[in-house]
């Protein structure tokens, strides 16, 4: 399917097949890796001589697989651009990389994708430096307090300006944070349907903390009724497990500020 959409593209115009492609070499007894700025959806490579893997979401690497030495378009698509570039072999020995630039890219308009990873990044840094404001909502147990300092909406998304203090002499190391959508009230007879939600984007990936941490979160962004509240839990590995869990009604992301997008 991520092949057809590269053919379609060269159809329409979107990606000339007449543009001049920047060059790149690719040594012959080493590896080439590609740096993108956002992770890497779909790669095509012509010369079936010269094999590629992701070490990283974001880093295409490239060699060649034996001496058969010959030039080859490769296709890079991440999450809102596509790239193609034209490769020659030398005879360096040495692994080279390239950083895809904007200059080189062509925008991808696809339906559903949203914000890319660093539209979310830049859009949380410029969030994170505004401070840390009132709670508007804060829970407290084990000596620590959490508190949601404020929240956002950008496109599909909700940003979640969220904040812990251990009044404890004990590291807080964090296991994990979960989103699940509960029932307000709970009685024991009923049944309670419990739904979890994965972050799509966390600024920082802090794994310990000793007096303070903060974060910005990105879920997409939902809707549930009244009688629901968005759970905000956060689990310490054990063997202490001491879990501090955070209450957010519906009213809440109802009042969360807009983030205009340029």
């Amino acid at each position: 399917m991520k092949k057809l959409l590269v053919i379609l593209l060269l159809a329409t115009g979107t990606v000339s097949a007449q543009d001049k492609l920047p060059e790149v070499h690719l040594p012959v007894k080493g590896d080439l890796h590609f740096i993108s700025p956002e992770p890497i959806q779909y790669v095509d490579i012509s010369n079936k001589d010269i094999e590629g893997d992701l070490a990283l979401p974001n880093v295409l690497r490239l060699r060649f697989k034996d001496s058969c030495y010959s030039d080859a378009i490769v296709t890079i698509a991440g999450e809102k651009f596509i790239a193609q570039y034209h490769l020659w072999p030398v005879t360096s020995t040495e692994n080279a990389k390239v950083e895809i630039q904007p200059m080189d890219t062509r925008p991808l308009d696809i339906s559903g994708i949203g914000l890319s990873q660093p539209q979310m990044r830049a859009i949380s840094l410029n969030l994170f430096c505004k401070g840390q404001r009132k709670d508007i909502e804060h829970t407290k147990a084990f000596g620590m307090k959490a508190s949601l300092y404020h929240l956002y909406t950008a496109d599909d998304y909700i940003f979640i300006d969220l904040g812990y203090k251990n009044k404890t002499n004990l590291t807080y190391d964090i296991d994990e944070f979960r989103f699940k959508i509960d029932d307000k009230k709970v009685t024991k007879a009923s049944n309670v349907q419990s739904v979890e939600l994965k972050p799509v984007f966390e600024l920082f990936n802090q794994h310990l903390f000793q007096k303070t941490y903060r974060n910005i979160i990105v879920l997409k962004k939902l809707t549930f009724p009244g009688n629901k509240v968005l759970h905000i839990e956060l689990n310490e590995r054990q063997l202490s497990g001491r879990v501090i869990k955070l209450e957010i009604p519906y009213k809440d992301i109802l009042n969360a500020d807009i983030v205009p997008l340029n």
